[in-house]
């Protein structure tokens, strides 16, 4: 994993919706765009990049 990869990882992304798309945000230097479906544990992380897409409001959601 790259020191972006692991930034990304290690600070969660807080999503209004329980589908999310992550390309990793690198434009051409990202990955295939890949759609996340966020169930009742409330988030997911991106098998590609280690993004972290966490549920507002959720179980995991620390700004509550």
């Amino acid at each position: 994993m790259t020191q972006t990869e692991t930034a990304k990882a290690s600070q969660p992304i807080l999503v209004d919706e329980h589908k999310v798309a992550c390309d990793g945000g690198g434009g051409v230097l990202g990955h295939p765009k890949v759609w996340y479906e966020i169930g009742a544990a409330g988030d997911v992380i991106c098998e590609y990049c280690g993004a972290h897409y966490v549920l507002k409001g959720g179980p995991k959601d620390k700004t509550r």
